[in-house]
């Protein structure tokens, strides 16, 4: 029996690269094992030489005080919208990361798969309010992503790592 891709049909809003960069915090994301038991989880993205996005990970394990995770990859765009990238870690797998929904002014934005197996909220703050929270989970639950296993990693007000 062989894979079949799951359909695409996600929000693609426009997304001007150099506003995205910089720092993210996770607010919350659907399980997954590379990210199992992580705390004060950030991305941080930045512009490589060759046009490609250094994506660098990092979190803490077990606790907003456990020791240091971290991972670096990259991403580059594959649509016009710029809202759809790959991202790898390990050569040569990629994977799909579809930034479906964004703040006009790229305060927090929403990410997941068309699959509907990987979801993250992502914000430029550690901490949101709840209303936003509220509208990220009715946004991702009319996609039909399980919202019900969302985790919520803890933060810190100072993150206990240098980015």
């Amino acid at each position: 029996m062989g894979l079949t891709q799951a359909k695409d049909d996600l929000p693609k809003p426009q997304v001007d690269v150099a506003r995205y960069l910089g720092v993210w915090y996770e607010i919350a994301r659907l399980p997954m094992r590379f990210e199992r038991d992580l705390h004060c989880v950030t991305a941080t993205y930045t512009q490589n030489e060759d046009g490609t996005i250094k994506v660098h990970n990092r979190g803490t394990k077990g606790s907003p005080q456990g020791p240091l995770e971290q991972i670096s990859g990259k991403a580059w765009s594959v649509d016009a919208t710029n809202s759809r990238l790959k991202v790898q870690f390990f050569w040569p797998l990629s994977a799909d990361y579809f930034i479906m929904k964004r703040d006009d002014d790229y305060k927090w934005a929403i990410v997941g798969q068309s699959n509907r197996e990987y979801l993250w909220f992502l914000s430029r703050t550690p901490k949101i309010d709840d209303k936003l929270y509220q509208e990220m989970f009715e946004f991702a639950k009319e996609h039909g992503f399980p919202v019900e296993k969302l985790i919520k990693p803890r933060h810190l007000e100072t993150l206990p790592y240098e980015i």
